[in-house]
């Protein structure tokens, strides 16, 4: 009888140890790639945690949490935008937690703690160089400049039909200076691409002088050797991806060793080579202090936006 009640001793034994150390943590995210990258620097980190990871874009993600609320599944929710964390918000699918000892700045973090925000694309201007000179048109330095004359034909930017980098730069645009200024650029722009790094990729290749593009794409056409400066106007459009705490969840403890580790410098680091600029400052391809990021002042639907796009210019 020993040997039979040692092993079975023995098997509890492992079977409550194992218990101990099963430590899960199930994430939503909203970013393949930069979370993929997030994903395994977290896991070298902590072992100790078994991290699943659903990924999709932001739309669904955000629709599937709030529709979860009666029966969690998530325990964080995170690389969402800043109009999906204030809908994660406002429908209670978020409880307040503020990360542990961060270097984040304190304009990204939500004032009653219910997410964070760990980075902001920023939007910026590409101009090719020997186009500027062989058109004799001057160069641009704020985002006013580009409804001049001057420019009629020599604009390529993201259709906000299609991006989100050109409904970022449009819907900027209207909030600060209204739809006729809007209008005003509609009558320079040459080309609307269907992606974000459209207008970026024409100014680099020389076919216009001006492309409108983000942050990375523009920093990358100009390390590609493409004879063009970046160019960051007055006020800069911009939006920014964070996440926060379930409320509910059903590994709390996790997600907030998640959350912590997500606002430290070694997820800015991890960050600091996929994004443009990060919360964390000294991280990134832009300096924060350096440009003036615009907080949009009017709540923006963005399908009514794109309503009244299209009624006004693909319509009509």
């Amino acid at each position: 009888m020993r040997p039979v009640l040692f092993t079975t001793a023995a098997a509890i034994g492992l079977l409550l140890a194992a218990s101990a150390q099963a430590k899960d943590l199930v994430v939503y995210d909203a970013s393949e790639d930069v979370g993929a990258a997030l994903s395994a620097a977290f896991s070298a980190a902590h072992p100790e945690i078994k991290l699943q990871v659903v990924s999709g874009s932001t739309g669904p993600i955000t629709e599937r949490a709030i529709a979860e609320m009666g029966n969690p599944q998530a325990d964080v929710v995170y690389l969402v935008n800043n109009v999906a964390l204030e809908q994660l918000k406002n429908a209670g699918v978020f409880e307040p937690y503020a990360p542990a000892g961060t270097d984040i700045r304190d304009e990204f973090r939500d004032p009653d703690d219910f997410y964070t925000r760990y980075f902001a694309t920023t939007m910026c201007m590409v101009i090719n160089r020997d186009r500027l000179a062989d058109k004799g048109l001057p160069m641009p330095a704020t985002w006013e400049d580009l409804i001049k004359p001057a420019y009629k034909n020599e604009i390529a930017m993201p259709s906000p039909m299609q991006s989100g980098t050109g409904t970022t730069i449009l819907a900027t645009f209207v909030d600060a200076f209204g739809w006729p200024f809007v209008e005003n650029l509609h009558e320079n722009v040459y080309q609307y691409s269907d992606g974000g790094s459209g207008g970026a990729q024409l100014a680099g290749t020389g076919e216009v002088t001006i492309g409108l593009s983000y942050d990375t794409t523009c920093y990358a056409t100009q390390s590609s050797g493409r004879p063009v400066d970046v160019v960051f106007g007055r006020i800069t459009p911009n939006t920014s991806e964070g996440g926060g705490l379930v409320a509910g969840a059903q590994h709390p403890e996790e997600a907030k060793v998640f959350l912590d580790w997500l606002a430290s410098k070694g997820a800015a680091e991890i960050l600091g080579d996929l994004v443009g600029a990060t919360a964390v400052p000294g991280y990134g391809l832009v300096n924060l202090d350096e440009v003036t990021t615009w907080n949009m002042r009017r709540p923006v639907d963005i399908e009514a936006f794109r309503r009244q796009w299209a009624e006004k210019f693909v319509n009509n």
